[in-house]
C-alpha cells in the first residue's frame, strides 16, 4: 500500500481508519484494531505475539486480521503499519483525542447509511407494495436470529399493535420449521426476515424452508448483494455502521419503521381502529407512567 501524498495529508489516526474502513472486520479483530489506534506508535513495533498478548485475544486472531485487511500476513501488515507509525511520533496524538475522534467516525458513518437509505427511497412505490402484501398476510411472521433477533423483536411489538396476527420467530431449528408451518397452514402469504452480519444460518435455512411451503420471502439486510439474496423474493438493503466492536444498527432500524409506516398506510382504517384500541386498553389497564 503506497504513502504518496495524499496518504501524508491526513493524520495518522485517519490513515488507519482507511485501512481498516475498506474491510468488514470480526468483534476480535475490531479489538484490535482499536488497540492500534490507542497505541500508536508502540504497537506497530510489536511482534504478533506481543500484539495478541496486548489485547487480550489468540496469536492466530492476529494473522486472520492481517489477512482479514488483505495483506499476506502479519510481516506485511506491519510494514504497512510501521509508517503511519513513524509519522506519529513526532506529534502524538493526545489518547482522548483519537478516541472521540474514532467516536464521532462512528456516528458519521451511520449518518451516510442513513443518507444512501434516504436515496433509496426517493421512490417509494416498491416499499408500498411490499407494505400492502405484509398487511394482507395473515398470519405474518417475523424472522430474526442471533443478533437480527432484537430487531425482529421490535418490528413485531410494533405491528401487533396495528396487524390482527404477527407472530415472531427469534429461534432456529425445528421451532422455526413449526412456526413457519403452522403460519402457512393458518393462511399466511409472507415471511418479513432480519438478517444481518453475521448472517445467521438458521436464518437463511429457515427462509428456504419457507419458500419450499410456497411463502414468500422478504429480508431487510445490510447490502444487495448478500450471499442469500437469490433466496428471497424482496431484499431490503440499509448499511450497518462498522466503526465499533460490534455493528450499529441505525439504517436497519429506521428501514423497520419505514416498513411498519408502509403496512399502515396500506389499512388506514384498520390502522387507525387497532391503535385507538390499543390507547384505550393502555389506559385502562395502566400500561405506561405520564410524565
Amino acid at each position: 500500500m503506497g504513502d504518496g501524498t495524499g496518504d501524508r495529508a491526513r493524520t495518522p489516526t485517519e490513515r488507519l481508519l482507511a485501512l481498516f474502513d475498506q474491510h468488514r472486520l470480526s468483534p476480535t479483530q475490531r479489538r484490535i484494531a482499536q488497540h492500534l489506534l490507542d497505541h500508536l506508535p508502540e504497537a506497530a513495533f510489536l511482534s504478533s505475539v506481543d500484539l495478541a498478548a496486548e489485547v487480550g485475544v489468540s496469536q492466530p486472531s492476529v494473522t486472520r486480521f492481517a489477512a482479514a485487511l488483505g495483506f499476506s500476513g502479519y510481516p506485511d501488515l506491519q510494514r504497512a503499519l510501521r509508517p503511519i507509525a513513524m509519522s506519529a511520533v513526532a506529534d502524538r496524538p493526545d489518547p482522548e483525542t483519537v478516541r472521540r475522534n474514532e467516536l464521532q467516525a462512528a456516528v458519521d458513518g451511520e449518518i451516510r447509511n442513513l443518507e444512501a437509505l434516504r436515496q433509496t427511497l426517493e421512490d417509494p412505490s416498491r416499499i408500498g407494495t411490499l407494505g400492502r402484501e405484509l398487511a394482507a398476510s395473515t398470519p405474518l411472521t417475523v424472522l430474526g436470529a442471533r443478533i437480527s433477533a432484537p430487531l425482529a423483536d421490535y418490528f413485531g411489538y410494533a405491528a401487533k399493535r396495528i396487524h390482527p396476527d404477527v407472530r415472531v420467530v427469534t429461534s432456529g431449528g425445528s421451532a422455526a420449521y413449526d412456526a413457519l408451518l403452522q403460519s402457512r397452514e393458518a393462511g399466511g402469504a409472507w415471511v418479513l426476515a432480519f438478517a444481518l452480519p453475521r448472517y445467521a444460518a438458521e436464518t437463511i435455512v429457515a427462509l428456504r424452508y419457507a419458500r419450499q411451503l410456497g411463502l414468500r420471502t422478504a429480508v431487510v439486510t445490510d447490502a444487495p448483494i448478500a450471499p442469500f439474496a437469490d433466496d428471497v423474493d424482496v431484499l431490503l438493503a440499509a448499511g450497518v455502521g462498522t466503526r465499533l466492536v460490534f455493528d450499529s444498527y441505525a439504517g436497519p432500524v429506521t428501514l423497520a419503521s419505514v416498513v411498519l409506516q408502509a403496512m399502515a398506510d396500506a389499512e388506514p382504517a384498520r390502522t387507525q381502529a387497532r391503535l385507538e384500541a390499543y390507547e384505550g386498553l393502555a389506559e385502562d389497564v395502566g400500561f405506561f407512567t405520564d410524565r
